[in-house]
């Protein structure tokens, strides 16, 4: 047999297994994008933020739920807004990009990330959100009175 006839044989033959091997992927990843667990805990994930309450629709325009955004800031529930104000600037500035007067060598490492500071950000939007919810709350259950607002603290 002759090199150039060899040479196209290899070719078709490893064109063919490529091939196969595209089109399965592709069915696979068809029946991946299919797939939905039968069984999931309700307490998880947005994607089971699907009643009507409140915070559900918190969750879903957030696209956070509140235990996440607690995890995200290293807050525990009940804190106060202050504390939660506190620890989203420590996390925002440590991941904001450095600001550098002269430009650094090529060793140094620039460390920031613009996707953990995205994740503060909703953070912190979504326990703003719950907080206010639950003043509103407590103003609705509360009569109303002349004296100034408080501000202290959401119920846990």
């Amino acid at each position: 047999m002759s090199a150039p006839k060899i040479l196209i044989q290899i070719v078709i033959v490893g064109g063919r297994i490529f091939g196969k091997a595209l089109l399965e992927a592709g069915r696979q990843a068809i029946k991946n994008a299919k797939y939905r667990p039968a069984e999931v805990n309700q307490a998880t994930g947005i994607g089971n933020a699907t009643s009507g309450s409140i915070t559900d629709t918190l969750s879903r325009d957030h696209r956070m739920t509140l235990d996440e955004a607690h995890l995200i800031l290293n807050l525990k529930k009940g804190e106060s807004m202050e504390k939660v104000l506190q620890n989203y600037e420590h996390l925002f500035k440590a991941n904001s990009a450095p600001q550098i007067d002269p430009p650094p060598s090529k060793n140094t490492p620039l460390v920031h990330s613009h996707y953990l500071q995205s994740k503060v950000v909703r953070a912190k939007e979504r326990l703003e959100a719950e907080y206010k919810l639950a003043l509103e709350e407590r103003a609705a259950d509360s009569p109303p009175s002349t004296t100034s607002t408080s501000t202290s603290q959401p119920p846990s």
